[in-house]
């Protein structure tokens, strides 16, 4: 049996991303959560840049100090704000603020780290369609995982409404349900997607390490199209037909996790789909808890147009996503 381990240090600090925000707030409360069960340390990065409502440009060093401890303390406060009512050890968070963007900040600091933790921008689906995230941009560009935080009772949730009662031919209000309200948050899975890939098979790591940190049960979900199984014996020059397929790729994702050490009291699940990876990995993060993928797809502006598997989850997954590099 070959042990995919993952490539990232587990005793690493958890990197967060801070700015003021609820997204921001909603990240640094999931990362002091994972961290007070690993046992490992927080760093709280705030990215400023002088375009941040400082006033007018500090003409000395000494007025700069003033401007840096400034910053200082409005990290502070964000962070005490975003940590009430959360029981971490003080000693394990460290605050850092750096003359940079959010995105420069946390790709220089968070390039040792175990992960970085983000919360996910409010754009629409449009919006984000066509101008991206900070988000979906940093798991691109990042060597370690990325863990993008979905805040609840977003704007998402009411447009839907939006369009559901204009749509509805009933004359009563109808609401859309989210994902917190499927699945009870006790009994959702951690959910990997997986494709044979050594990127997957580290995603696979993470996520086993995942569930055994939360006591969740892991799905590995394999979702295919054809180009994805290779040679189909017996239809080396033709088309198998899709429940031949079926059969391949439950074949091929039974091989991955038989040369995947599992530790004991995980409980895995695996499943094979017949259905693009974007499209079903984001109908599984409706009932996740976690949902783990690697960073694979397209690059440029390919990626930039048609938009990366990853980037999709990212944008459109109703729960907590990380993307593992």
């Amino acid at each position: 049996m070959t042990t995919f381990d993952s490539p990232y240090d587990p005793t690493a600090d958890i990197v967060v991303g801070v700015d003021g925000s609820d997204e921001s707030f909603a990240a640094l409360k999931w990362a002091m959560r994972e961290a007070g069960l690993t046992g490992q340390r927080v760093n709280a990065v705030f990215g400023w840049t002088h375009s941040w409502d400082m006033g007018a440009e500090p003409d000395s060093e000494e007025a700069w100090d003033k401007v840096r401890r400034d910053i200082a303390a409005q990290l502070r406060e964000w962070v005490d704000e975003a940590c009430a009512g959360i029981d971490f050890d003080a000693d394990r968070l460290k605050l850092t603020s750096v003359k940079a963007s959010g995105t420069a900040a946390l790709l220089k600091i968070g390039r040792d780290a175990q992960q970085i933790v983000v919360g996910r921008r409010s754009l629409g689906r449009v919006a984000r369609w066509f101008m991206g995230s900070l988000s979906a941009s940093l798991a691109e560009e990042a060597e370690v995982p990325v863990t993008v935080v979905r805040v609840a009772g977003g704007e998402d949730e009411s447009v839907t409404d939006d369009i559901a009662n204009a749509l509805s031919p009933v004359k009563e209000t109808v609401h859309y349900v989210p994902s917190e309200g499927v699945v009870e948050e006790s009994r959702r899975p951690v959910v990997v997607g997986v494709d044979g890939s050594d990127t997957s098979r580290r995603a696979l790591a993470f996520a086993i390490r995942e569930a055994q940190v939360h006591d969740a049960p892991l799905h590995v979900l394999f979702c295919w199209q054809l180009k994805d199984l290779g040679v189909v014996p017996g239809y080396e020059r033709a088309v198998a037909p899709i429940e031949v397929g079926q059969r391949r790729a439950e074949e091929l994702l039974a091989g991955l996790l038989a040369d995947t050490a599992i530790p004991e009291g995980v409980g895995v699940e695996s499943h094979a789909f017949h259905i693009t990876a974007s499209k079903g990995l984001v109908a599984a993060s409706r009932y996740a808890s976690h949902l783990v993928v690697g960073s694979r797809g397209l690059s440029g502006l390919d990626a930039h147009f048609l938009g990366s598997v990853s980037r999709q989850i990212v944008n459109f997954a109703e729960c907590t996503v990380t993307v593992v590099h």
